[in-house]
């Protein structure tokens, strides 16, 4: 014959389990999720009117959380380098066009065969290290120039790096 006392400690245990999985369940099911798939091509100052390198930006909002990669190629397709930064959304397109991300973290890795990086690598790692080591805080912006949801396309507007690349909507 069992005890009373253990339907009381199993009844307990019950109620802490569904607490928890609707705890899980309110935080998960509001959070509105963004990616973007964006790209650009690299162009040097010295150049002939040839792209150098290829930028793959990839963004991704879930609810205020963000997430930032910059990857940068060579035209023969090796990785030039990336950088990686994570924050939070403090405004999103309800606000007009703009998202704006205050970026907390960042990493960085080197492209293969210690080849120079790309100048505009070189120009967002000293930006946002110099808010990062001042402030604690980098701000990003990216501006919604045209958007097509029927194709899922938009030409974004970087900041504080002034980079327009084309991006894809991914749902």
């Amino acid at each position: 014959m069992t005890k009373p006392w253990i339907w009381g400690v199993n009844l307990s245990i019950l109620m802490v389990l569904l607490l928890a999985l609707g705890t899980i369940y309110s935080l998960t099911r509001g959070a509105e999720t963004t990616l973007l798939n964006c790209s650009s091509e690299l162009y040097e100052p010295d150049d002939d009117g040839k792209a150098r390198q290829y930028l793959l930006v990839d963004l991704v909002t879930k609810g205020k959380k963000a997430q930032i990669h910059y990857r940068y190629f060579n035209l023969d397709g090796s990785l030039a380098g990336s950088i990686s930064m994570e924050g939070e959304l403090t405004a999103s397109p309800g606000s007009g066009n703009r998202y704006r991300i205050a970026i907390h973290n960042k990493e960085e890795k080197g492209g293969k065969n210690s080849a120079p990086r790309p100048m505009h690598m070189n120009y967002i790692s000293y930006v946002s290290g110099l808010n990062l080591s001042s402030t604690g805080l980098h701000q990003l912006e990216l501006e919604i120039l045209e958007l097509d949801k029927t194709r899922d396309y938009a030409i974004v507007l970087f900041q504080p790096s002034n980079t327009v690349c084309g991006c894809r909507l991914i749902h």
